[in-house]
């Protein structure tokens, strides 16, 4: 898989009324998300396993299976981060199968790369540094909201897939029920940077897991999604739900 020249850059995007705490515009949300995932990266799998009461790594298994991943496929995990869906992608795929994980932060990616045996490469979704039609499934995992332009990101990821190939999209989706959502706030907004003040190495991992469901709840709502990956070409779209909040997106390029 051999990089080529990036797309040319999405359209700026103002950001949501309520994330605008942490940065003013598209051009500052790049640098706040790349310093903060950065800073926070040694921290992110231990906090994340505490938040996701260790069941993670069965779930993005299951996930990933249900989508149609397989033995042998090729495989782009776009916004790897450390690696929580890329391993779980290389342990379906198999020695015959390749894994190659892209991420906008270098800290992600060294992360990553201390116990993964996965190709890392420095970059963004919506500019995807590969060929045409190059693997079999492209992957992202809970990083919907971190996209400035989601048909722009999804040409690109319908673009470096063959004919046939498969995009899977896992996020969060807090429930509509403000019941639900509210005791869904106070334990991610609320409880989670409390834990992480203990049990992390830097002070910005606090910050993140507020950020993390400031995010959550403003990410665009499922319609959006399903909409935007027709738009962009995609076949057979469609979501599957487990236990009202794991979203699970899907199409098939043409």
């Amino acid at each position: 898989m051999n990089p080529e020249r990036p797309a040319a850059p999405p359209p700026t995007l103002p950001p949501h009324p309520s994330l605008r705490a942490y940065y003013p515009d598209e051009q500052a949300r790049r640098g706040f998300v790349r310093r903060i995932f950065d800073e926070t990266a040694e921290d992110y799998d231990t906090i994340e396993k505490i938040m996701a009461l260790g069941s993670g790594s069965w779930y993005r298994r299951r996930a990933l299976v249900r989508s149609g991943l397989a033995a042998g496929m090729r495989v782009l995990d776009v916004a790897c981060g450390t690696g929580l869906v890329t391993r779980e992608e290389l342990a379906v795929v198999g020695e015959g199968g390749m894994v190659v994980g892209l991420d906008p932060s270098v800290g992600m990616l060294l992360q990553a790369r201390r116990s993964l045996p996965v190709k890392a490469v420095m970059g963004l979704g919506e500019e995807l540094p590969f060929p045409d039609a190059c693997v079999d499934f492209v992957s992202l995992g809970y990083a919907l909201r971190h996209l400035a332009d989601l048909t722009v990101a999804f040409r690109e990821f319908a673009r470096v897939l063959r004919p046939g190939g498969i995009l899977c999209v896992l996020e969060l989706t807090p429930p509509r029920q403000w019941l639900a959502r509210g005791l869904l706030r106070l334990y991610v907004r609320g409880l989670m940077p409390a834990i992480a003040r203990v049990a992390g190495r830097h002070p910005q991992t606090s910050l993140l897991w507020r950020y993390f469901w400031d995010t959550m709840d403003t990410c665009v709502p499922p319609e959006t999604v399903l909409a935007a990956l027709r738009e962009a070409g995609f076949e057979n779209v469609s979501r599957f739900v487990e236990i009202k909040l794991f979203s699970e997106y899907t199409g098939r390029r043409p």
